[in-house]
């Protein structure tokens, strides 16, 4: 099991990629501080299965990440369990998409809140932590509309494109204190993030990639796992794309 022993923070893990990531994390072995929006019966019940099939322990933990107080409530009760914590991981995130002249200021500042404020708060909070212990790895989750640009998607791909730079940066300033600092920049995956997006436009990127599908949570979620493993201990400031190979 590659993390086998380990113990990690993910957040947005109510569905998609970060709920992949959690069940991942979990079958290999690593217990896990499970971060989402608002408590729910199912994730609970979910959650709890997960860690006895595997023995190990998953903490639900919730915060709005537009509210700061809540962030840090819930950080410190997360410092408060006294663990090592060897990965974090930055899922959580949101889209609303519009060309650039029809996007309220307020919109994007919103988005900008969730996308890359609240994710550098929590990793400020959370590499202090590591700082103690000389060892940790934090894994950012970007696009590659951070690198390629999207039609109809600027404030996300500019929020992205900011946890890019941060990633780069961090791992700088981190590295000398054994904390690795990575990004993935997933492609078109289906998740209930692009739902919404017509099938024409589906189709269309479907075209333009060297594999002819979507992309899954779970093939997101095992590249995670390589970056939170010792697999990976020499890798640091990068951005590992996934993305199908689209032109």
């Amino acid at each position: 099991m590659l993390l086998k022993g380990k113990n990690s923070v993910i957040t947005g893990c109510l569905q998609g990629i970060g709920r992949s990531t959690l069940q991942s994390f979990a079958e290999n072995g690593s217990n896990v501080w499970a971060c989402a929006l608002s408590p729910n019966d199912e994730f609970e019940l979910f959650c709890q299965n997960l860690a006895e099939k595997n023995n190990i322990w998953i903490k639900p933990i919730y915060f709005d990440l537009l509210d700061q107080e809540q962030i840090k409530a819930a950080l410190k009760k997360i410092a408060s369990d006294k663990e090592p914590i060897h990965a974090l991981v930055n899922i959580a995130g949101m889209t609303k998409d519009a060309i650039f002249h029809m996007i309220p200021m307020e919109q994007m500042r919103m988005i900008f809140e969730v996308n890359f404020f609240s994710q550098m708060y929590i990793t400020q909070y959370i590499t202090k932590l590591m700082l103690r212990q000389k060892f940790g790895s934090v894994i950012n989750i970007s696009s590659i509309s951070a690198l390629d640009g999207s039609y109809g998607q600027l404030s996300y791909s500019a929020s992205k494109a900011a946890l890019i730079g941060a990633t780069k940066t961090l791992s700088a300033e981190l590295a000398e204190k054994g904390i690795r600092v990575n990004a993935l920049a997933p492609g078109v995956i289906a998740t209930d993030m692009i739902k919404v997006v017509p099938d024409n436009i589906i189709s269309g990127h479907i075209k333009n990639m060297s594999i002819k599908r979507l992309g899954s949570p779970d093939e997101i979620s095992k590249a995670i796992m390589f970056l939170a493993s010792d697999l990976s201990e020499y890798i640091t400031g990068q951005v590992l794309r996934i993305d199908g190979g689209i032109k």
